[in-house]
């Protein structure tokens, strides 16, 4: 069995309040798109991962973690030899790891015959990380709370981007991220309400809509930031936005063709990038 674990982008992104926990509140658009890994499932005695971890170990790797903890809850006591191939970018906002875990539960409970509600798949899901529910779903979704209160959107129609993803790498990311913040950069929510709107009313994306609020200090936080993203918008993209925690960045285009228009523009500017569209789909079992 082969599932396929799609990433998605931030369509918006903006930081709320303080919660109780110490968390902060956020709104934010989710979208899955049509760039995959991949987790390759077989019978075995034992729970094996192999391919590719990313610099983890098997016993560290979140699928394995999903592996283990559905194990548990169900009382299974069979095993599975699981294979992860990656292609989305890592630690970039895409949500590669959480999909990956999402698509580990989705993926043995079919290979080992279990069928929980879906309240109970959630609640396994949230438990090992606030956004591993959506991967779940997928397609456009707002979220709110920790990023783990969904409610499902209209799913938008087809819509492509390009995604390029600097070669930059910072510890504890997401939590320098929120430290750089200061109240000035905080909001009510009512830039995602306009998407959430636009979406609703057309199944269109606008990219005057986009926003995240990361953006405003993403430049200070990655080195080298301000200046890849330059090169980007010299090689010719319309925009570029800020998925999640970054630091991959995404721009719209008209359709396939000017995608690959742009890809090559951005090569030869020593940019690699994806070409990806937008999709309702999360999981596909071959």
């Amino acid at each position: 069995m082969i599932v396929r674990a799609y990433a998605k982008l931030n369509l918006t992104l903006e930081v709320l309040d303080k919660r109780e926990d110490g968390y902060r509140n956020i709104v934010s658009v989710f979208q899955s798109i049509s760039l995959c890994d991949e987790l390759t499932l077989a019978p075995s005695e034992t729970l094996m991962l192999q391919g590719d971890l990313s610099g983890t170990t098997a016993e560290e790797n979140l699928v394995m973690r999903a592996a283990r903890l559905l194990q548990e809850r169900m009382g299974e006591k069979r095993g599975a030899m699981m294979k992860l191939r990656k292609r989305i970018p890592v630690a970039a906002g895409m949500g590669g790891g959480s999909s990956d875990a999402a698509a580990a539960l989705t993926g043995l409970c079919k290979l080992w015959g279990h069928q929980p509600s879906g309240e109970d798949l959630r609640h396994i899901a949230g438990t090992l990380g606030a956004d591993v529910p959506f991967f779940l779903y997928g397609g456009t979704v707002l979220a709110e709370g920790r990023g783990d209160e969904l409610t499902p959107l209209p799913p938008l129609r087809e819509t492509w981007l390009v995604v390029a993803t600097p070669p930059i790498s910072i510890e504890r990311k997401t939590a320098t991220l929120y430290g750089a913040l200061n109240p000035s950069h905080q909001s009510f929510g009512q830039r995602t309400q306009l998407l959430v709107h636009a979406i609703r009313g057309s199944h269109t994306l606008e990219a005057g809509l986009l926003y995240n609020t990361f953006e405003q200090v993403a430049d200070e936080v990655f080195p080298g930031f301000a200046a890849f993203r330059r090169r980007m918008l010299d090689a010719g993209a319309a925009t570029a936005h800020l998925s999640g925690s970054g630091p991959a960045l995404f721009t719209l285009v008209d359709d396939e063709a000017a995608g690959a228009r742009l890809q090559r523009q951005l090569g030869a500017a020593g940019i690699e990038s994806q070409l990806v569209k937008t999709t309702a789909k999360t999981y596909n079992q071959l």
